[in-house]
């Protein structure tokens, strides 16, 4: 017997970890739980924290991931990546959404910049779809070099050239039966 859980994952947890590693692969680190995020945004220090929403999406993550990783090969990156999965952590994702990005329409994939608990750059979806993957490194190089000021990049070139990334539709994930 199953509980109607509104937090619950709505994709199987296994099926997912492949877009989940195309992140922590290059240094980011999930964001579980609200708390989670709440410690790494809010540490006041002048560090920028880079956040990125991750999708089931194949059309626009499948682009945003190998774009977002290629930017963080640059010289300057962000102090702190982070990341959480929608329709995955729905609770900090709702956090997230009503707190620092109330003005906008939710969306995932989504990207979003901020220092010392303040957003200073976001990425909706819309602004990422029909982009390549080279576009939205292109974006967010430029915004890392203008707001950043960590060296990069966040793993070495020979570990980043061994990466691979999945482009499937999220109609073809298994739905979470727990």
């Amino acid at each position: 017997m199953s509980i109607n859980n509104q937090y619950a994952p709505t994709y199987d947890p296994i099926a997912v970890q492949p877009l989940r590693n195309e992140l922590t692969d290059v240094g980011f680190s999930e964001v579980l739980t609200v708390e989670d995020f709440e410690s790494v945004v809010n540490q006041n220090n002048d560090e920028t924290v880079f956040l990125f929403i991750n999708s089931v999406c194949g059309c626009s993550a499948g682009t945003a991931r190998p774009g977002a990783t290629l930017a963080l090969q640059g010289e300057v990156i962000p102090n702190k990546l982070v990341t959480a999965f929608a329709g995955q952590e729905k609770e900090v994702i709702q956090h997230i959404r009503e707190k620092y990005l109330n003005e906008f329409s939710p969306c995932s994939p989504c990207m979003a910049m901020f220092r010392n608990g303040k957003l200073e750059f976001y990425l909706p979806r819309f602004e990422i779809e029909k982009k390549r993957a080279e576009d939205i490194a292109e974006i967010l190089t430029g915004l890392f070099k203008e707001r950043c000021s960590n060296n990069g990049p966040s793993i070495p070139s020979e570990d980043f050239e061994k990466l691979k990334y999945k482009r499937m539709c999220g109609s073809k994930i298994e739905m979470n039966n727990n």
